[in-house]
């Protein structure tokens, strides 16, 4: 632990804690209301007192003054009443992974050995700013050229908010694509200073509804799912999003969608041909 001014992390970090304070109201925590009560919200001396910390300590963790232990996080997550994804991103400060090492773009021959031979179920390889690395002919036919894509565009992000298909492509465009922005937005939390993720954010937040949810500071964790998927020439597609980590690729990850029925699986068979 220790004081003194702390990087963008521990700002945002406040930031979110405060956010959440802020929504919880006296009663939802067991505490009488009062007439009183100007803002809204806890105040910062309820939260630590059901914490069990010190008021000052809990007004510099919000000031983003204070690194602090897992322990303390776990305690105000559970005075803040925070949900089991927004937990994880509180605790997800605690720690910060080490950048890879690797030249931006690079992808091993092994891991794109492996997704050429998941074909016809699509797949891809998206670096540590959610940037399409490589992809097979299965993701291709499932979405689009991404060779025929400006770099900057080939991006998960950039093609489920900027690019128009996806709104009708996705039968459940919403719920989804607010998971994605959340799981995106509790990544750019502990990295303020990327240059990457301030560019992609700004492109983001041209999109009205990824700048009102934003805005709100909702963030999520990752969850196994079935994605139904309405494709114009396939039809109704039910695929499991499998994400697995590169271990010898830090930073790298393998998406892959794998046929939930056997129509599915026979109408990939047929649209990759």
């Amino acid at each position: 632990m220790n004081g003194g001014g702390l990087n963008g992390p521990g700002r945002e970090l406040g930031a979110f804690l405060r956010s959440r304070r802020e929504r919880l109201a006296p009663a939802d925590v067991g505490l009488p209301g009062s007439p009183r009560r100007r803002t809204p919200g806890l105040r910062r001396g309820e939260v630590a007192e059901l914490a069990g910390i010190s008021s000052s300590w809990y007004a510099w963790l919000e000031q983003g003054r204070v690194r602090t232990s897992e322990q303390v996080l776990r305690s105000v997550a559970r005075a803040l009443r925070l949900a089991p994804d927004e937990t994880a991103h509180v605790m997800s400060f605690v720690e910060h992974a080490a950048p890879s090492e690797q030249p931006p773009g690079w992808v091993s021959r092994n891991l794109l050995s492996l997704v050429e031979s998941l074909a016809p179920n699509p797949a891809v390889v998206l670096d540590p700013h959610w940037d399409l690395l490589a992809w097979n002919s299965g993701y291709t036919a499932l979405l689009t050229d991404l060779a025929r894509l400006a770099p900057k565009q080939r991006n998960l992000l950039w093609l489920v908010f900027r690019w128009p298909p996806a709104r009708t492509l996705l039968a459940s465009w919403e719920p989804e694509a607010r998971s994605l922005l959340g799981q995106f937005r509790a990544k750019v939390a502990r990295h303020p200073e990327d240059g990457r993720y301030a560019e992609i954010t700004e492109e983001l937040l041209t999109d009205p509804d990824a700048a009102r949810w934003y805005g709100r500071r909702e963030t999520s964790a990752f969850h196994p799912s079935v994605r139904h998927f309405r494709h114009p020439v396939a039809g109704d597609l039910r695929l499991r999003y499998v994400k697995l980590a590169a271990v010898d690729e830090p930073g790298h990850h393998l998406l892959a969608y794998l046929p939930d029925d056997r129509p599915t699986e026979e109408a990939l068979r047929v649209l990759v041909g």
